[in-house]
C-alpha cells in the first residue's frame, strides 16, 4: 500500500508489491521496497557464458503463457488477460531474457528465431 500526500490530504493507494512510505527519524519519507536487493542483482547481472544465456532464453517465456482467448463453436467467448505483469519482477526477467538474446547473437553469432 502506498501513500500519496496532495493538498494536505492522504490518498491510500492499493498495489500487488510496491515500495511502501515509511518514517524517518527527521520526518521525512523514504521508500522501503522489500525486493529491491533481487531486482538491483537481476538488473547488474551480466551475461558472459553460453550455456547462461541458453539457459534463460529457455527458461524465460518470450510470451506470457497463461494469456488465452476461450473460444466456444468457433466464437470468442471469454480473454483471459496476461498474468504475468503481476509478478514484481516482471520487467526485471524481460530484460535479463533480452540481454541474454543480445549476448547470443552479438557475442556467440547465434540465430535466435527459435527463441523468438
Amino acid at each position: 500500500m502506498s501513500v500519496i500526500h496532495q493538498d494536505h490530504q492522504d490518498i491510500v493507494l492499493s498495489a500487488f508489491i510496491q515500495p511502501m512510505d515509511i518514517s524517518t527519524q527527521a520526518g521525512r519519507r523514504r521508500k522501503f521496497d522489500l525486493l529491491k536487493p533481487l531486482r538491483q542483482w537481476l538488473d547488474d547481472l551480466e551475461i558472459k557464458n553460453r550455456k547462461l544465456a541458453y539457459l534463460i532464453a529457455k527458461l524465460i517465456p518470450a510470451q506470457c503463457p497463461f494469456e488465452r482467448d476461450i473460444v466456444l463453436f468457433g466464437r470468442k467467448i471469454a480473454h483471459i488477460p496476461p498474468m504475468c505483469k503481476l509478478n514484481p519482477l516482471y520487467d526485471q526477467f524481460v530484460g535479463l531474457r533480452f540481454r541474454a538474446l543480445c549476448y547470443l547473437v552479438d557475442q556467440c553469432g547465434e540465430d535466435i528465431q527459435s527463441y523468438c
